[in-house]
C-alpha cells in the first residue's frame, strides 16, 4: 500500500508518507503490565469462601499448639514437628518450624508451613525477609505486600523460587504476622507452580481466619 502511494504521490507528499509508514511499521502490541501479587482483598475472601472447612490447628490440644489458631481445608492433615536430637528443629532467620500441615490427603502435593519464633516487638516485615533470604538462596519477582491475617497487621511475600536443584522455577509465597507470643510465618510451598495454585485456597483459608488460640 504504500509503495502505490510513494508512485503516485508529488514530491512535497513523500516525507509525510514516509513518516506515515515508519509510524505504522513501528507500532507494536503493548508490553504486559508487570507481575503484581496475587489478587486483591476481594479475590482472597472468595478464594477462602470456596474452599470446603476441615478442622482448624492451634489452640491447645489441636495437632498442633501455637500462638493463633486458624481454619483448616478439608482433608488437610496438621502435625507438630519433632524435634530431632541431632540437628534440632528447622530454624530460618527468627522463626523455628513446628507444624507442618499436608495436602496430599487433599490430593495436592505440598505443605502449608507453621514457624514461629521472635518476640512481641518484632517487626513482622523484617523477620520476612530474613525468612525468604534463608528459604530460598536464589528467587525472582520478589514481591512484599501489606495485609492482614485475621485481625492481625501482616506482611506478605510472592516469588519465583529459582534453586538450582530445581526442574524449573516455582511459585512460592509466605505471610508473616506479630502476636503476643511472638512471630508466626505462614509459608505456602508445593512440588511445582501448577500445585502451589491449587492450594491457594487453602492458604487463603487459614489466612483469612487467624485468631487468637
Amino acid at each position: 500500500m504504500v509503495r502505490g502511494l510513494l508512485r503516485g504521490a508529488g514530491a512535497g507528499l513523500v516525507p509525510a508518507v514516509l513518516a506515515m509508514a515508519v509510524l505504522t511499521g513501528c507500532s507494536a502490541e503493548p508490553e504486559p503490565e508487570p507481575d503484581r501479587p496475587a489478587g486483591g482483598a476481594k479475590a482472597a475472601k472468595s478464594a477462602a469462601e470456596s474452599v470446603t472447612k476441615g478442622g482448624t490447628v492451634g489452640a491447645a490440644g489441636s495437632a498442633c499448639a501455637l500462638p493463633v489458631s486458624f481454619d483448616l481445608a478439608a482433608n488437610w492433615k496438621p502435625e507438630a514437628v519433632k524435634n530431632d536430637p541431632a540437628f534440632g528443629l528447622p530454624k530460618q532467620g527468627l522463626v523455628t518450624l513446628v507444624c507442618e500441615i499436608d495436602a496430599k490427603p487433599a490430593g495436592n502435593i505440598g505443605f502449608l508451613r507453621v514457624w514461629t519464633g521472635g518476640g512481641s516487638g518484632d517487626d513482622a516485615r523484617k523477620a520476612l525477609e530474613a525468612f525468604v533470604a534463608a528459604e530460598a538462596k536464589s528467587r525472582d519477582k520478589v514481591a512484599y505486600s501489606a495485609t492482614k491475617a485475621g485481625e492481625y497487621a501482616a506482611a506478605e511475600v510472592t516469588y519465583l523460587n529459582t534453586g538450582e536443584f530445581l526442574d524449573a522455577p516455582k511459585k512460592e509465597r509466605a505471610l508473616a504476622f506479630t502476636t503476643p507470643r511472638g512471630v508466626v510465618v505462614l509459608h505456602l510451598g508445593g512440588f511445582d507452580s501448577q500445585e502451589h495454585e491449587e492450594m491457594l485456597r487453602a492458604y487463603e483459608l487459614a489466612k483469612r481466619s487467624v485468631r487468637g488460640a
